[in-house]
């Protein structure tokens, strides 16, 4: 899920910029409002907001134990933190309170959390379908 905070632009994360296609499921796109829109009744709620990014959580249907929360905003980090999510703060080699990760670029997420992959590999491990039966046998 891609959860901007950009008034008139949006910078997407996606496969093609990074060159890690195959782990970036982007289910949806927030954006904060520009200033000139015109603004319903009901409020509207931004990161670092956790009410915000709750919302979000819960619109894209995605479990926070099993997400990545990438961010360049070190509030938006500890927001992200205080929600249980695991966190990667980009544009930084330096962890802060709050990131689990530090990036200074997209460009090296293989190297630096190379568990995403090998938790991918540990998936394709097969088990047999019928579980053994201790018996105990008296000689």
């Amino acid at each position: 899920m891609e959860f901007v905070g950009l008034a008139a632009t949006s910078a997407t994360i996606n496969g093609s910029n990074t060159g890690t296609p195959e782990i970036f499921d982007i289910v949806g796109h927030f954006a904060q409002p520009s200033p000139s829109s015109i603004l319903p009744k009901t409020p509207i709620v931004c990161k670092p907001s956790e009410a915000a990014m709750e919302m979000a959580l819960k619109i894209a249907n995605i479990n926070p134990q099993r997400t990545l929360f990438f961010e360049d905003s070190v509030r938006n980090i500890q927001a992200g933190k205080r929600l249980g999510l695991d966190t990667v703060l980009v544009g930084t080699s330096h962890r802060v309170k709050g990131a689990d990760y530090a990036l200074e670029s997209l460009h090296n997420l293989r190297q630096a959390i190379p568990e995403l992959w090998e938790a991918e590999i540990k998936s394709d491990v097969g088990y047999a379908e019928v579980v053994a039966a201790q018996t105990p046998v008296t000689a």
